[in-house]
Formats: structure tokens, C-alpha cells, sequence
């Protein structure tokens, strides 16, 4: 759908000026020289989903003195299309990757009310990117994440030819119990927090994009950053640990909490990500 078309002028009662690319979704300038970002989804819960985890992130910095990140705010939506403000970029320096490491702390800390639950207002029937993904909720991190997270994609991948030899990943499934680590109680996720959903903001501060927030345990959210690296990763986690010390053995579950994000690309891209898959769960089981 051309994005100066009627239907999303009427949307933000006024004109679409100019339109520019940008990744999935587009630049566009209003007719007040406002600028925004519109981003087309192909199901309505895919708007849903994310117009309400913009909200809950936004929520949880509001309600704090200083929440260390901001979010864009959702400046309208309709079944198609999600529209929020366009955030002017700028570099990503120490002093804003600290204070970033702090605010995800604090995130993490605002908490949901189960492993798996949606934000308000956000659909059960989600996405993470381009994929399906169910926020059924549940009470023991384990049990919800091989049920939830890994299982769902792994079967997928496996349907499609995507992945062959899965015999560690089914392990992982098995064994999950014993790789967890100590209890932790349902963080507030952003979900799928890689390097490319964090800009560095014109103002001096992290800005968080295309969140698939839901509850799940805080290591998932930092294991996505270590995934494709991320400026600053060192300070970011420093500060993080220094606001809210991460449990003991932490690092060493990083392939564990990546293997959800690397099933999702093995489902959407296929190609290596299948092996990089068996190679984290190779990695989670190398401590038992």
C-alpha cells in the first residue's frame, strides 16, 4: 500500500507530504512538516502487539525519575498501519550506553504478572518481527519457555526443512530444568532487544523500537543484545549489573536464552541460522 495513500492521511488528519524508505517502514513528512515513521503490518494483532508494548515500556519509564531510555511515541494506528514519532539519531556514547544499562535494569525490575503475559491492552496472538508468537502465560520459567518459545519454532523449522540435526536443541527441551539458573521472577521484556531495535537518540539517549514485549526472565533481553553485539555492550551490561546485579553463571547461559531468537531465524531466513541454533544449545549443554 502506497503510504501517501488516503487512507493513512485520514488516519493522522492530514496530508502525507513525502515518503521515504525506511527498512519495513517508511519516513514520512506531514503536511505540518512534522515527521513520522509508519510501519504496515500484514495482520491487525501485529499493530496491536506492538502499539502496546510501546506503551508498557513507555509506562514503566514514566513512572520513573529517570527511566534511562525512551520509547516513540504511538501517534495513531489502525488495523494496517502503526504510526509513532520519528526519532532524530545521533552517536552512541558511554555516558548514554550507562545510562541505558541502568534503565533496562529498571525495565526489567517493573515486572509482569506471569512468564508470558502480553502487555495491556496487547493481543495473545502476537510477533516477534515477522513471526507468529504466542504469549501464553505460565508460572515456571522452564516449563514456558521450552513450551512457548523453543518448541513452537523448532517444530516449524523442522517442517520446513530448515534444521536437520536437532538432536542437542531436543536436549536442551529435557534438560531445561537443570540449565535455568536461580529462580527469577517474570521481567518486563522488551522482547527482541538486538542492536538494530535500539537507536541512539539526537538527545543523548537509547531509544528502544519494534518491541515484542512480553513477561519472561531478564537474560533473555541481554542474551538478544550479546547476540549481534551492540555499541558499548561492556557498559551497557556494567551498569545493568551495577543497578541490579545479574545471579551468578549469567554469561554462561547467554546460548541458552539465544536459542529462542536464532529459532525465529532459522523459521524466517533459514540458511546458517539452523546451525547457529545447535551450536548455542551445544553451548548451554556444555556446563552440565
Amino acid at each position: 500500500m502506497d503510504p501517501r495513500a488516503p487512507r493513512l492521511s485520514g488516519l493522522l488528519g492530514q496530508d502525507v507530504t513525502g515518503a521515504t524508505p525506511l527498512g519495513g517502514a517508511y519516513r514520512l513528512r506531514l503536511a505540518d512538516g512534522t515527521d513520522v515513521v509508519a510501519k504496515r503490518h500484514d495482520h491487525e494483532s501485529g499493530v496491536l502487539a506492538e502499539a502496546a508494548g510501546l506503551r508498557w515500556l513507555t509506562g514503566m519509564a514514566a513512572s520513573t525519575g529517570d527511566p534511562g531510555f525512551r520509547c516513540p511515541q504511538v501517534v495513531a494506528h489502525d488495523g494496517e498501519w502503526l504510526v509513532i514519532e520519528a526519532v532524530p539519531t545521533g552517536p552512541a556514547t558511554t555516558d548514554a550506553a550507562e545510562t541505558f544499562g541502568r534503565g533496562l535494569a529498571g525495565l526489567h525490575r517493573a515486572g509482569a504478572g506471569a512468564f508470558g503475559t502480553p502487555p495491556p491492552g496487547g493481543p495473545v496472538d502476537a510477533w516477534i518481527g515477522l513471526a507468529p508468537m504466542r504469549n501464553e502465560t505460565g508460572t515456571s520459567w522452564a516449563e514456558w519457555y521450552v513450551a512457548h518459545r523453543v518448541q513452537p519454532y523448532l517444530r516449524t523449522a523442522v517442517d520446513r526443512g530448515a534444521l536437520h540435526d536437532h538432536g542437542p536443541i531436543d536436549t536442551v527441551c529435557e534438560r531445561l530444568a537443570d540449565l535455568a539458573g536461580p529462580t527469577a521472577p517474570p521481567a518486563r521484556l522488551h522482547g527482541d532487544l538486538w542492536s538494530g531495535n535500539v537507536l541512539w537518540g539526537a538527545d543523548g539517549q537509547a531509544w528502544l523500537i519494534d518491541p515484542a514485549a512480553h513477561g519472561g526472565h531478564r537474560e533473555t533481553d541481554l542474551a538478544m543484545l550479546h547476540l549481534f553485539g551492540c555499541p558499548h555492550l561492556d557498559r551497557i551490561v556494567a551498569a545493568y549489573d551495577e543497578a541490579d546485579p545479574l545471579a551468578d553463571g549469567w554469561r554462561a547461559r547467554i546460548p541458552l536464552h539465544q536459542l529462542f531468537p536464532l529459532l525465529v531465524h532459522t523459521v524466517l531466513f533459514g540458511g546458517g541460522y539452523g546451525a547457529q541454533a545447535v551450536a548455542a544449545a551445544t553451548a548451554a549443554l556444555s556446563g552440565l
